[in-house]
């Protein structure tokens, strides 16, 4: 299955991927002390906003937040690179630019065009431009650590394909071997056919994986879970632009005949307005681009919807601190209901980005009749 070849498509995702997006772990110490600090003590009046609130918790961040304790938050740094054109590279960690501190002429913007984005300032704090800013954010670190986990499991699995060659599979290569055939056997052959099956199945099981471990740790609130990956448009974008590259790439002529001259269609949709041969290619170009939404918009809504939830404690904190607590435990269940129904959506989701993919590659496939 040449599963050698799974890690292909993630070394050139993490090049494409500047990642914007990110989900916080929170507890019953994190719900408390935000209690303490949204509501106004003795009013029941706070500037509180659910949006504000949501967005801020599921964009990206320089560092990665492990806990909070006792209104404390902890994260690990990352590191921070940059280059200015006055100035040159920098390299430096997350932790510098902490609490609106700056560091070598540069900071995080709090507002503007650039709001929650390293910019260079002047002595004065005053904006000077926007460096080209190629940190390692949360969720190009997410797409490391989850490229090392996946390399580690294939190479590992392929090696006792080699040296258990006719023995019945053991432990971990047991678990993933029926995901594996059927990725293989029900996706790609049956949609791509039996000739040429074989040469996109290790970019399918790539994406299947990929898209599969970011889904669940995703759903994991603790470290190295957390971060919300495929919930991020650019990584979606990515892995449609490779779904995209591949199709337009290995298509034969049938596939482009069938775009541009399609048989049975009137000559006068085809000339001399080009209506059908318009409308079939602007499909060429909205089947990755629906790939791109599909994927970013379910995985984002979930955690839209749990943050939402974690939201009504807030907003019933407004009126009385004590209506926040005694919501907290409704909200809560939702949550944990909400969470059993996005690990079926972590599946789901990437078994159908998978099976779109292997349609497109039949379709560029298809043999003439």
């Amino acid at each position: 299955m040449r599963l050698k070849y799974l890690h292909i498509a993630l070394v050139i995702s993490i090049f494409l991927t500047t990642a914007q997006n990110h989900i916080m772990a929170f507890n019953a110490d994190t719900i408390h002390h935000a209690i303490n600090e949204e509501v106004n003590e003795g009013h029941g009046s706070s500037k509180f906003n659910p949006g504000d609130f949501i967005f801020d918790h599921i964009k990206d961040n320089y560092s990665w937040h492990v806990f909070t304790y006792k209104g404390h938050h902890y994260s690990i740094p990352l590191p921070v690179i940059l280059y200015s054109g006055i100035s040159g590279f920098h390299v430096f960690m997350s932790n510098k630019l902490e609490h609106g501190h700056a560091h070598d002429g540069f900071a995080i913007a709090h507002d503007g065009e650039y709001k929650d984005k390293i910019i260079e300032i002047n002595e004065k704090g005053e904006f000077i431009s926007r460096p080209f800013d190629i940190s390692l954010t949360k969720n190009v670190a997410a797409i490391l650590i989850s490229y090392i986990i996946l390399v580690f499991i294939f190479v590992s699995i392929a090696k006792k394909y080699k040296t258990r060659h006719d023995l019945p599979p053991k432990g971990l290569q047991s678990l993933l071997e029926p995901i594996i055939l059927f990725v293989r056997d029900d996706i790609a052959k049956n949609s791509i056919g039996e000739k040429h099956y074989e040469k996109y199945t290790p970019f399918l099981l790539t994406i299947f994986f990929f898209i599969l471990l970011n889904n669940l740790l995703g759903l994991f609130p603790f470290f190295p879970g957390g971060a919300n990956v495929t919930g991020n448009i650019t990584v979606t974008l990515s892995l449609a632009l490779f779904t995209f590259i591949l199709t337009t790439f290995t298509g034969n002529k049938n596939y482009w005949k069938h775009i541009f001259n399609p048989p049975g269609v009137p000559w006068w949709l085809k000339l001399p307005l080009p209506l059908i041969p318009f409308i079939e290619l602007m499909g060429v170009i909205i089947k990755p681009f629906v790939l791109m939404i599909r994927l970013f918009a379910n995985i984002s809504a979930g955690h839209i919807i749990v943050l939402g939830f974690f939201s009504l404690i807030f907003i019933f904190g407004n009126m009385a601190p004590a209506l926040g607590y005694a919501v907290s435990p409704v909200s809560l269940i939702f949550t944990i209901f909400m969470s059993f129904l996005e690990l079926l959506v972590a599946f789901i989701q990437a078994y159908v980005f998978t099976m779109l993919s292997a349609i497109y590659f039949g379709m560029a496939s298809e043999e003439g009749h």
